[in-house]
């Protein structure tokens, strides 16, 4: 039985943060964490499709959806920052551990959710979401790293097209065999979000800390090989921002970790949703108790 979605906001830190909720509150919790320029609208359909085994959390990060968006000068940007509202949410929602689903950003901010505290994450499903540089696609981030590295009005101007209308689209369109599958409102939502004012120097700032989660990577590797951690990688073959290598890569520290490529791009989960939602059930219905 598919519970009700319900949608909620909390008030952490003087900040409204807004979360999709569904499924029983004695059961094991999944979180999903989603990635740019998107929001737990991308979940709009796994959640109802897990809620009746799991009790299922889905926030907007903040900046992102439906969550607060504070101006630079009052909330730093970072995925640490990012990483600690999340828990925070987690610790008011009473969940103690979790399994999660971790999309593009969502990866880091699920990584580091996983080093706090190794003991609470049950087990990881990702898609599309890195914890390796072999998935990196160098044409799409080699102006992001530039910026990083030089920020200027020279990187600034290429890396401003990711917050164009036209790149949003391609985002959810690049790599899909059959683009009448992925619905239009999906950009469209997105990039309303993205072109309020101010939104742009919060994506951004969000660019320029990115590095910060590749220097994470030997941490999180070590986490892996520590916890062994069950881990599923289902994953749009054909994403030109983070390609299969990405994938593959998991089972370099999890050898058991399990890999399903599907004919797709980053955003998978809109052209194969049966397809992925059937390897979550059958995962989690394995390695949770």
């Amino acid at each position: 039985m598919a519970y009700a979605v319900h949608h909620r906001t909390a008030v952490l830190d003087d900040l409204e943060v807004f979360y999709r909720e569904a499924g029983n509150p004695r059961a094991p919790a999944v979180v999903l964490l989603h990635g740019f320029p998107t929001s737990s609208h991308m979940f709009r359909h796994l959640i109802p499709a897990l809620s009746d085994h799991y009790r299922v959390i889905a926030p907007d990060h903040i900046g992102f959806g439906q969550s607060a968006m504070p101006g630079l000068d009052e909330f730093p940007y970072t995925f640490n920052a990012l990483t600690e509202i999340t828990s925070e949410l987690l610790d008011h929602l009473g969940v103690d551990r979790f399994a999660m689903y971790v999309h593009d950003y969502g990866a880091p901010i699920g990584w580091r959710l996983a080093l706090r505290d190794p003991q609470r994450v049950t087990a990881i499903v990702t898609q599309n979401g890195n914890a390796y540089t072999d998935g990196f696609v160098k044409p799409f981030w080699e102006g992001l790293f530039a910026y990083a590295r030089t920020p200027g009005p020279e990187t600034e101007a290429p890396v401003r097209r990711a917050l164009t209308a036209e790149v949003t689209r391609w985002q959810y369109l690049n790599g899909v065999a059959d683009p009448t599958l992925v619905s239009p409102d999906n950009w469209v939502h997105d990039q309303a979000l993205l072109d309020r004012p101010g939104n742009d120097e919060i994506q951004l700032k969000l660019f320029r800390d990115y590095p910060t989660n590749v220097d994470l990577y030997p941490a999180v590797h070590q986490y892996f090989r520590e916890s062994r951690v069950p881990l599923l990688a289902v994953w749009g073959a054909n994403d030109e921002i983070f390609g299969p290598d990405g994938a593959r890569a998991f089972q370099r520290d999890l050898p058991e970790a399990e890999v399903h490529l599907v004919e797709s791009g980053h955003f998978a989960l809109e052209s194969h949703f049966d397809v992925i939602t059937q390897h979550i059930r059958d995962f989690l219905g394995r390695v949770i108790s």
